[in-house]
This record gives structure tokens, C-alpha cells and sequence, in this order.
């Protein structure tokens, strides 16, 4: 049968003292050359504010920041949103440079400091940032007092945080909360005009999983970037991904695959839309997928795993808006 694939450990202190030192004492040209060339770094304000991060931390942080470190996924994708290209960011999750489609966003070039799972202090020192943006969905949650040693180092979101409220703090830290206000008018336009497009689609079960070593998951639970923007479209999810709690992914054992099925299945992995289809081809293989209805009726429709699948912001929610759009409403994604 043929499925119609669409495309859709901190430092030793006399390391970090030595670089603050020579952060703070180098001359004019020295600053203006950390991390590239003057045209590219810029320099940063000596103006100030201070605001309250979403740990409930006070930071004082520069009104005009020039070289920003975003250490996960959701700030990149905020940054990169607003026209800020980082000095230096995390790798994806399970991917070696930046999310796949952050990268295509702008993001490729940008030197990799961190992991999901922790960041570089030392490389993140050697960029000399004014500003580090981290959030509780990696590893350097953990290691805030050291971050905040290197430079002034900023909370955008809890894990119980909605992504649009992380989006937005972010930008008030990027001092950019207007231009976030756009972005956000822009999707909530275009949310508006697909779902007025969805014809007989309106009000489909639309399941979403990650397949990952040799079986699902259910992703896109909750008030992230996926779940909400499903719902904001009027679409249901299957009874099995209700849950109002924002989970990154829930297995789904083989012997009750039949609970990812729905009128619509989107599916991917943490990687590429090309990623996808290989797993995809796998999944075929596995006894009961060929049989959900998603598949039989032809609407499995294979993703960009990465904007699907992972902590996003506003890049990602119109990714998804643009996939939904192209498969349920009939419109080619821009």
C-alpha cells in the first residue's frame, strides 16, 4: 500500500576569572573583535535594565544586548523569530548542530556551545556575550551560577510555561517585545485563515507521534507550540493524546498502536522530513500500522521532526501551521 508523503561541569574558578578579567580590561578594539570582525559584533550599550526572569530571578542585562548565547531550542527559535542571529547556541536535541529547521532559519552557521544535555563553559567564554538566554527544557538550567560568571544569564521559561509566554520573554529581554507582538499577529492571522479553509477536515482527529527505535510516541500534548496550534485550528486530537500536561513524548507500546490512529496522522522523528520517510518505511513494516485508518485513508503525512517533535517557538508553530495547511486545507506552504 502506498501512503501519500507530503513534505511538510562547571570550570576550574581560575579559568572563569582569567576570562572576565580580560573581558573587562581589554582595550576598545580587543571588544569590539571577540567573537568576529566589528561590522558583525557590534558593541554593546552600556544603558541597563533589569528584569525578572521566569525563575523569579532579578538580572541586570543590557538594554541593547549584541551577542547573545541561546542555550536551547525555544530561545533560538525566538531570537532567530525577532531578526537576532546568536554568537553561539545548543545543538538540537539528538542532532549535532542547531535543529534542523533552525538551521534553516538562519542557524547553521552559528558555533554549537552546548548540548541538550549541557553547555560549554569555556566555549561560551571565549564568545565574551553580553547576554545568555537558557530555559528549563536543557541541562544548563543547572548550571546558573556559572553561566552567570561568563555574562548577565537570563530565564525565559519554566517548564510550565506556555510557549508563547516564553516567546514573549525572551523578546523583553532581546528588547524586542514589539516585534514579538507582530510575530505573534502574523500566526494568529494565519491560524485564523486555515482554519476557515479545513472544509470537510474541520474538527479532524489529528494524531501526532515521534517514532523513535522501532515505535511511537505521542508528542504535541498540551499548550506547546504543537498542541496549540492544532487547537486553535478547531482539530481534536485522539483520546489517547488529551492530556493538558505539556509532555515532551509518551511510548506507545506496539501491542496498542492502534491508539496513535486518528482521521490524520502526522508523523516524524527527531530529525528531517527525510528522516521521516525512512522511519516511515520502518513503521510500515510494523505489524497493525498499515492497518490504522490514517494510513488506509492516505493521510499519514510525513514531517519536519524537528520543528514537530522538540521544544519550539514561533518558527516552529508556523511550520506546523504551514504542514496542516498544505495537507488539510489543500494550500502549498509558502
Amino acid at each position: 500500500m502506498s501512503s501519500t508523503v507530503r513534505r511538510l561541569a562547571a570550570l576550574p574558578a581560575a579559568f572563569l576569572a582569567a576570562s572576565l578579567l580580560l573581558t573587562a580590561c581589554g582595550g576598545d578594539d580587543e571588544e569590539d573583535n571577540a567573537g568576529g570582525s566589528s561590522d558583525d559584533a557590534g558593541s554593546s550599550s552600556s544603558e541597563t535594565r533589569t528584569l525578572t526572569g521566569a525563575d523569579g530571578t532579578e538580572v541586570e542585562i543590557p538594554s541593547d544586548p549584541q551577542r547573545v548565547v541561546t542555550l536551547s531550542e525555544p530561545t533560538l527559535d525566538a531570537a532567530l523569530a525577532l531578526g537576532v542571529t546568536p554568537v553561539g547556541t545548543s545543538a538540537g536535541r539528538g542532532q549535532e548542530g542547531a535543529s534542523a529547521y533552525l538551521a534553516e532559519a538562519g542557524g547553521a552557521d552559528i558555533p554549537v556551545v552546548a548540548t541538550t544535555a549541557e553547555p560549554d563553559l569555556e566555549a561560551i567564554a571565549e564568545l565574551a556575550p553580553d547576554l545568555i538566554l537558557v530555559d528549563e527544557t536543557v541541562g544548563a538550567k543547572t548550571m546558573a551560577e556559572q553561566l552567570g560568571g561568563i555574562a548577565p544569564t537570563f530565564f525565559a521559561s519554566t517548564q510550565q510555561d506556555g510557549w508563547r509566554d516564553a516567546f514573549t520573554t525572551a523578546a523583553d529581554a532581546l528588547n524586542r517585545t514589539d516585534e514579538a507582538d507582530q510575530v505573534l499577529a502574523d500566526l494568529d492571522a494565519g491560524i485564523e485563515e486555515v482554519a476557515g479553509q479545513l472544509g470537510d477536515n474541520a474538527g479532524a482527529v489529528t494524531s501526532v507521534i515521534r517514532w523513535q527505535e522501532g515505535a511511537p510516541s505521542v508528542v504535541g500534548q498540551g499548550e506547546g507550540h504543537v498542541g496549540s496550534v492544532l487547537a486553535a485550528l478547531g482539530l481534536t486530537r485522539p483520546e489517547s493524546q488529551q492530556s493538558a500536561v505539556q509532555e515532551h513524548s509518551e511510548p506507545v507500546s506496539l501491542e496498542e498502536i492502534e491508539l496513535i490512529d486518528g482521521d490524520w496522522l502526522f508523523f516524524g522523528t527527531l530529525g528531517t522530513v527525510e528522516d521521516g520517510g525512512t522511519a516511515l518505511a520502518e513503521a510500515m513494516d510494523t505489524s497493525g500500522f498499515a492497518d490504522l485508518d490514517a494510513v488506509t485513508s492516505d493521510h499519514v503525512v510525513v514531517v519536519d521532526g524537528s520543528a514537530w517533535n522538540s521544544s519550539g517557538g514561533p518558527l516552529a508553530a508556523q511550520i506546523v501551521l504551514d504542514d496542516v495547511a498544505e495537507a488539510m486545507a489543500g494550500t502549498p506552504a509558502e
